[in-house]
């Protein structure tokens, strides 16, 4: 039987440390590297944008605005139609914004519903 030389088995253990501080070495270089990258402002701008389009809540959101305003854009073009007067432009811009507003909220009540009912 072999006699445990204690000098070989400390020898293999600083082979296996050097072996795991090379790989945690390499790990750390990735991770900098991902972390730079991440960091980098049009990255974050499209993981913002990201977040953004998959969540349900928003999307939900932005469509209810957007229904909102196309409707309110339309009902001012119709009824007054593109007109020179001050005192029409401003009255117009006013029904624009409450017809945008009621249609919004109208919105929202309609997907509270479905969200209740189903």
């Amino acid at each position: 039987m072999k006699k445990i030389n204690q000098t070989e088995i400390l020898k293999e253990t600083i082979v296996l440390m050097k072996m795991k501080q090379a790989d945690e070495l390499v790990q750390l270089k990735d991770q900098y590297h991902y972390t730079v990258e991440s960091l980098k402002p049009l990255n974050l701008i499209k993981n913002a944008f990201g977040i953004i389009a998959t969540s349900p809540e928003i999307k939900g959101n932005i469509l209810s605005n957007v229904v909102g305003m196309t409707t309110g854009y339309i009902t001012k073009k119709v009824l007054l139609g593109s007109t020179h007067n001050p005192i029409k432009r401003i009255l117009g811009t006013v029904l624009q914004f409450v017809i945008t507003n009621i249609v919004t909220k109208q919105s929202e009540k309609v997907k509270e519903n479905d969200l209740q009912n189903g």
